[in-house]
């Protein structure tokens, strides 16, 4: 069996190291009890220890993979895990490194995925909820040989049936996308396909404050001002329509006009 020196002078097997058997590790937790917390050798017997057990870390963050995060970013997590449990383990309370090791690390992908991963700030209360979701549709489904209801899920998690609605929704603050990303094959981007100001929103919300106005003037009055504005017709054009002279027609179009003005300026100061 190969042989391999640690800091502290301890020999640890290859295959114990390389395989699932920690064992070896309480034997140095115990020599770096021993060394000052302040010296040069308990850091480099700390860094031995951290190093040989971080496959721990890696096996560890392979579970979690593809679920949304990158697998770096997943094994930098598990090691930060790593690196806690090393530095939380203590003898006296038991001597199994990995017991410990494990689900302390595993907290710390966990905590990963609920404090970082979401697109949007959503309350913890709302994270669980909505892990114990997507747990239970398909316990659900497998029990009762379809999809659950809406009723069945809200008895499933303990919580009212309008809640369900809101545990869903959050799952669609999981992952967000820059609008300049790629959408479909074509190219297409998500800002490609936004809609644009439209004017014609604004045309809109004039007509409907401009018809009350309109309706409150004198049949004749509003007939004119149609005319002039939607039918585009000369004021030489109504005067013969509305028999009329010119002049008159033009004297109706500002009194009109300025009545306009007065009842849209209410309405905008009331606003």
């Amino acid at each position: 069996m190969t042989l391999e020196q640690t800091t502290a002078g301890r020999f640890v097997p290859h295959s114990a190291r390389d395989g699932n058997d920690y064992a070896f590790v309480t034997d140095l937790f115990a020599d770096l009890a021993a060394l000052p917390g302040n010296s040069p050798e308990y850091s480099r017997l700390r860094a031995d220890i951290i190093e040989q057990c971080l496959p721990i870390a890696e096996n560890i963050a392979k579970r979690y993979r593809g679920r949304g995060q990158p697998h770096d970013d997943l094994v930098q997590v598990a090691r930060v895990g790593l690196i806690n449990a090393v530095n939380r383990f203590d003898l006296a309370k038991g001597a199994d490194f990995l017991s410990f090791a494990v689900p302390t690390i595993m907290g710390e992908v966990r905590k990963h995925f609920r404090d970082r991963s979401w697109g949007v700030r959503v309350p913890r209360s709302l994270q669980e909820q909505h892990l114990a979701l997507k747990k239970a549709i398909p316990s659900l489904t497998q029990a009762l040989g379809r999809e659950p209801t809406i009723d069945e899920l809200a008895d499933e998690l303990n919580v009212d049936r309008e809640e369900v609605g809101t545990i869903v929704a959050v799952g669609d603050s999981y992952r967000t996308s820059s609008i300049d990303a790629e959408k479909d094959g074509e190219g297409r981007s998500l800002a490609d396909v936004l809609g644009e100001h439209d004017d014609a929103i604004d045309a809109i919300d004039n007509h409907h404050t401009l018809r009350p106005a309109l309706l409150a003037l004198p049949e004749r009055q509003r007939t004119i001002l149609l005319y002039r504005f939607f039918g585009e017709l000369t004021q030489s054009e109504i005067a013969e329509k509305v028999g009329l002279s010119q002049m008159h027609v033009s004297r109706m179009l500002t009194q009109s006009l300025r009545t306009l003005r007065t009842e849209l300026g209410d309405v905008a100061h009331c606003a």
